[in-house]
């Protein structure tokens, strides 16, 4: 199962919403969302998951966004239901997250643990000393591995994410992950990411002097890979539309030279931009290379990936 990792911000969840609506989301797919805010798009896309019997791990406790430490995170609780699957980031307020879900009905044993921070191993010993969580994330650390024994889940950042859009010409094309091909003899349930954005949480945005569209795509050794198109007209932040189309005209290029094995929903989204001349707008563009990101794994773990 592949574990893909989003803050919650407003393109990440149109993302999984029209993956779900689509019904290109795979059930072997199963996002964990860290809210920043309670809003109406957080609010209809747990709703679509819902509906579409789609599993969604909602973290409890965000660490970052308006709801870090916040007392008005009580929605998120009532949120919870089969499909919707409790995910508590291990630190200092763990054991009281916990015992709000208990006094809700919900038993620890559902919930899903992300324990990146080793600091807090002994933290999560304790909590779940007599029965493992459904899932516990955790990065590839000696420590870990040895504590966390059941219920394993691979999850590092895979994105190497540049200071600056421009900065991606310097290595347009680069290894992304194999997790994929190895976590089930590693003795893993399975694996996650933070798909194409990356770990780090950064707060509003600004003008760009450089587009980059992140693709990810399977080599021919099923190797998971990322390619950066990139803009060349950079020296200012005038014309962004302009920019994105010397983005996407790289990309429909690529996609011509032998790698109709990687189309998606969202993929052949950006051809038509290219072909058409259209600018979706950034944020669009982000969440069109999540959305080919997720359908892409999604495929290739249901056995559906052509050669």
């Amino acid at each position: 199962m592949y574990f893909p990792y989003f803050r919650g911000r407003q393109y990440e969840l149109l993302a999984l919403k029209e993956l779900a609506q689509g019904e290109l989301l795979s059930k072997s797919v199963i996002p964990v969302v860290e809210p920043i805010k309670l809003s109406s798009t957080f609010t209809t896309t747990i709703k679509v998951f819902n509906e579409k019997s789609l599993q969604l791990a909602l973290i409890l406790n965000p660490a970052v966004g308006e709801l870090s430490g916040d007392s008005s995170v009580a929605p998120l609780f009532d949120a919870v239901s089969s499909y919707i699957v409790p995910a508590v980031i291990l630190g200092k307020e763990t054991s009281e997250t916990l015992h709000q879900l208990d006094s809700k009905g919900i038993l620890k044993s559902r919930a899903v643990a992300v324990l990146t921070n080793r600091d807090y191993l002994d933290t999560y010993k304790t909590l779940w000393a007599d029965v493992p969580p459904k899932f516990t994330l955790f990065p590839d650390d000696r420590q870990l591995r040895r504590t966390v024994t059941q219920n394993k889940v691979l999850f590092e950042d895979k994105f190497n994410k540049q200071e600056k859009n421009a900065d991606y010409r310097k290595q347009e094309d680069e290894f992304f992950s194999e997790d994929h091909l190895y976590f089930r003899e590693e003795r893993y349930v399975g694996f996650g990411d933070y798909s194409i954005i990356g770990n780090e949480y950064v707060e509003g945005g600004f003008a760009p002097y450089a587009v980059a569209i992140h693709i990810v795509y399977f080599d021919a050794d099923d190797n998971l890979r990322i390619r950066h198109f990139t803009s060349d007209s950079n020296e200012d932040i005038s014309d962004v539309a302009g920019k994105f189309q010397e983005a996407v005209i790289k990309l429909a290029r690529w996609y011509s030279d032998g790698q109709r094995r990687q189309l998606t929903a969202a993929l052949n989204t950006l051809l038509s931009h290219a072909k058409n001349g259209y600018y979706p707008g950034l944020p669009t563009i982000k969440k069109l290379s999540i959305m080919h990101h997720l359908e892409l794994m999604g495929r290739y773990l249901d056995g559906g990936m052509e050669k």
